[in-house]
């Protein structure tokens, strides 16, 4: 064949069109909003997905604070961190994390439980640390990325 026709074409970093979203997670489950908002950031939802480019769009989370978990999770999950000394394993629960996010020395933009939830949905290599940047999180209905015309979509439609 002398056509190109027949080559499947990659996208690479520059020819991705990358968009802004906004999701809003009032009384949405943690990990289902996670699981969505990570292909989101992937770009799973895209006709031109590859895995190894960052073709993903940026999302901004608002209304963090109110996230659901359901059952007891709040003071029954477990989240480890280990300092790398002996005896240096932590213990984290989500009713900490939270606590956290209201602490005013905390970088706007990045809210410990969502962030740590995202972070272990998301691949552990350096896609998925520049994915993560992607990701913004705020506590109520503002956020600073007005000058983006994000558009808002629904969370509950996508599947």
């Amino acid at each position: 064949m002398d056509t190109l026709s027949y080559k499947t074409s990659t996208p690479n970093a520059q020819s991705v069109e990358r968009d802004w979203v906004v999701v809003d997670a009032t009384d949405q489950p943690l990990g289902r909003l996670c699981s969505k908002v990570a292909k989101l950031l992937r770009g799973k939802y895209k006709p031109a997905y590859t895995p190894f480019v960052e073709c993903g769009d940026n999302v901004i989370i608002i209304n963090a604070e109110k996230v659901v978990l359901t059952g007891s999770k709040m003071t029954d999950k477990i989240y480890l961190n280990f300092t790398g000394y002996p005896g240096g394993q932590r213990e984290l629960t989500p009713e900490v994390l939270l606590k956290k996010s209201y602490n005013k020395h905390l970088k706007p933009g990045k809210h410990p439980l969502l962030m740590r939830a995202m972070k272990g949905m998301l691949p552990k290599n350096r896609l998925g640390r520049r994915l993560l940047a992607n990701l913004h999180v705020y506590n109520g209905a503002n956020h600073p990325h007005e000058a983006q015309n994000p558009k808002v979509i629904d969370i509950n439609k996508l599947k």
